[in-house]
């Protein structure tokens, strides 16, 4: 459990000892297995054994291949500050193994019985030394494989106090757990096998793929559910898997983060993937990833936690944007469509799914960004460690109503549908015109503008024919395409589609209303829209400051009507107020979501089969159209062979 033989343990310089962030090393069971398995990996073993019994507060046992501790070595390695990694304070700059404080071995003996076994290529014999307490009770031969076996016993015997304050034996077990798969999925090379209480709870198979090692700790459901990535930019690399964004779960705990190998927890990692996901996933909800930051040990400081968990950047700016874009580009690339999957023991599995857009270049350098990034990383919440990390992912969170249960409602070709209160309509650029009243669009009109995509290219085989069947619940759009039936979101998709529109302006165009309207709003939230008047301006709202908490609109978003206006503003100024912290160009984002929304056809408004048509294949011949700006999915498919499949064909 020492680096390679050729590096003996020595003591390390007291001046060099001074400058370690080092502190309570061995709180609890987890504390000293992370220890002892990082020490393990340092060792260069390829296999890896850990058991413990009753939580490991009565029995921990690690055993490794690795190299081994040399005889005259083994005595010194219970000494504090006794280290074969680093040599010289000039070291701490450039760490390059898991362990370097030489804190470990002493610290866990002193508060525990422990036991040594261990044997180096270049001896005819191992090794045996026994310990209490941290003073050494025996010592002698034992004929053993080269590697290395601690065994500890009755952890903080002979320290009540810290005994008390240890959790059920279920709970320091599940921490010890988490620690293991930390450990597995940073390093799929090894091959790591933990027992717990005579039952063997993980095996990874050290075939050095990552997603074998995800496959063996967090289980087939979030596996299969993940896409892979690798970016470099520059001298970072960030490569792993990340989830699919219908995958996201409701907290953060299937977010594993490493740097070179050691888990950490980084806010700036965390924020550049969540950022990454935005639009993406609905409110509340968060990724799933497994990603391994390659960065040079000497543009980070990892001598800043006792635990090592928290690490300090040299360039933030560039890990942020490493990890942002591996994300970003592992989204761009998968191309997939939301399915049903039709199990009959599983009728609410979750669909799979992916988002699509164009592959992202390296960003450019702006003082701006920086402080785009400052305020990201600063608004991101800490990770919360949890106490367990469940291998298994539900992945029956989604429901999905099953639509043979209900009745479907298609739509008479033959007869004329009446207008519709909120009509398909556009965010296009154009001049300033008087207001259209609602009565005097119909939604044909409005629609055409929505179908047409210029600026898009779809590919032939994009264009295969689809056709519209009918509608659903008022809501929901029936179409075939090939040998699917799809199912669109009327409303998620022209959302979408109004949302792609008036970002790619970064301008809505706006029409002069015939009778300016007033709204008063709440103090705050008035405060924040006379201070964002430029910003409203910018999305299609120019109004001015009325006084007493009042805002006059004078010119409102194209496809928007009177009596959408008072709430849209309403609702700008609360997310203005909510939004102060971010720069202009984020706070942009959520008002063109707020207008996309407020534009788009709502449920159960009726609409005809030829906007339908229009509609359907817009979303189905457009990858970019995957899902609305709030994350939730604009279409699923139903391939033809599922239902075949339930009907005994």
């Amino acid at each position: 459990m020492s680096g390679e033989s050729t590096n003996r343990i020595h003591i390390l310089d007291k001046k060099v000892a001074e400058l370690i962030a080092a502190g309570e090393v061995v709180e609890r069971p987890a504390s000293a297995v992370k220890e002892l398995l990082e020490n393990s990996i340092d060792a260069g073993a390829s296999m890896i054994t850990l058991e413990i019994k009753n939580g490991g507060i009565t029995f921990i046992r690690v055993t490794d291949n690795g190299c081994g501790i040399m005889r005259d070595d083994v005595p010194t390695a219970f000494l504090r500050h006794a280290t074969s990694k680093i040599q010289k304070a000039d070291d701490l700059n450039a760490i390059g193994t898991l362990g370097f404080r030489g804190e470990a071995l002493a610290s866990i003996a002193a508060v525990s019985k422990t036991e040594i076994i261990t044997k180096t290529k270049m001896e005819l014999a191992g090794t045996h030394v026994k310990l209490e307490a941290g003073e050494i009770v025996e010592t002698g031969d034992s004929g053993c494989p080269v590697g290395t076996t601690i065994i500890v016993r009755e952890l903080f015997y002979n320290t009540p106090a810290r005994m008390k304050f240890l959790k059920k034996d279920t709970t320091e077990g599940n921490a010890v757990a988490a620690v293991a798969q930390r450990i597995a999925l940073s390093h799929p090379e090894i091959s790591i096998r933990f027992i717990k209480d005579g039952r063997e709870e993980m095996h990874t198979p050290g075939d050095n793929r990552l997603i074998s090692a995800i496959h063996s700790v967090l289980g087939r459901d979030f596996s299969k559910n993940l896409i892979k990535t690798d970016y470099t930019i520059g001298h970072t690399r960030t490569y792993g898997y990340v989830t699919k964004p219908l995958a996201a779960r409701s907290s953060r705990n299937m977010q594993f983060f490493f740097l070179n190998g050691r888990f950490v927890k980084s806010k700036t990692m965390m924020a550049a993937v969540e950022e990454a996901y935005k639009n993406s996933i609905m409110a509340g909800k968060y990724p799933g990833c497994v990603l391994n930051l390659i960065l040079d040990p000497s543009l980070v400081d990892v001598n800043v936690h006792p635990a090592k968990l928290e690490v300090r950047f040299s360039n933030e700016r560039e890990v942020f944007e490493t990890v942002y874009y591996a994300v970003k580009n592992a989204l761009a690339q998968s191309d997939e469509r939301p399915k049903f999957e039709l199990e009959e023991k599983k009728p609410q599995s979750q669909p799979t799914f992916s988002f699509s857009f164009a592959p992202f270049n390296q960003p450019a350098q702006s003082g701006q960004q920086d402080e785009q990034l400052r305020l990201i990383v600063k608004n991101t919440p800490v990770q919360n460690e949890p106490e367990k990390v469940t291998p298994a992912y539900n992945a029956a969170r989604v429901s999905y109503e099953p639509v043979q249960s209900e009745t479907i409602k298609f739509i008479n070709t033959d007869s004329e549908l009446k207008t519709s209160e909120k009509p398909f309509v556009s965010v296009l650029a154009g001049e300033k015109q008087p207001i259209i009243t609602q009565e005097s669009r119909t939604i044909k009109e409005s629609f055409q503008q929505v179908s047409a995509k210029p600026e898009t290219a779809v590919s032939a085989a994009a264009e295969e024919s689809v056709v519209v069947v009918g509608q659903c619940f008022g809501t929901y759009i029936l179409a075939q395409k090939g040998d699917s039936l799809w199912i669109i979101d009327k409303h998620a998709a022209h959302e979408r589609i109004l949302y792609e529109k008036v970002k790619k302006l970064r301008r809505a165009s706006s029409q002069v209303l015939l009778e300016p309207i007033t709204v008063t709003l709440p103090a705050d939230e008035y405060a924040a829209a006379v201070e964002n008047l430029d910003l409203l301006a910018e999305a299609g709202i120019v109004a001015e400051d009325f006084g007493g908490s009042t805002i006059l609109v004078r010119e409102a978003p194209l496809d928007l009507t009177g009596q959408d206006i008072p709430d849209l503003v309403s609702e700008i100024a609360g997310q203005l107020l909510a939004h102060k912290k971010e720069v202009m160009p984020a706070r942009l984002d959520w008002i063109f979501h707020s207008i996309a929304c407020r534009a788009a056809v709502k449920a159960h408004d009726r609409t005809s089969l030829p906007e339908m048509q229009s509609l359907a294949q817009r979303v189905l011949c457009d990858n970019d159209i995957l899902y609305c700006p709030h994350g939730r999915p604009v279409a699923f498919e139903l391939p033809r062979s599922d239902i075949e499949k339930k009907f005994g064909r």
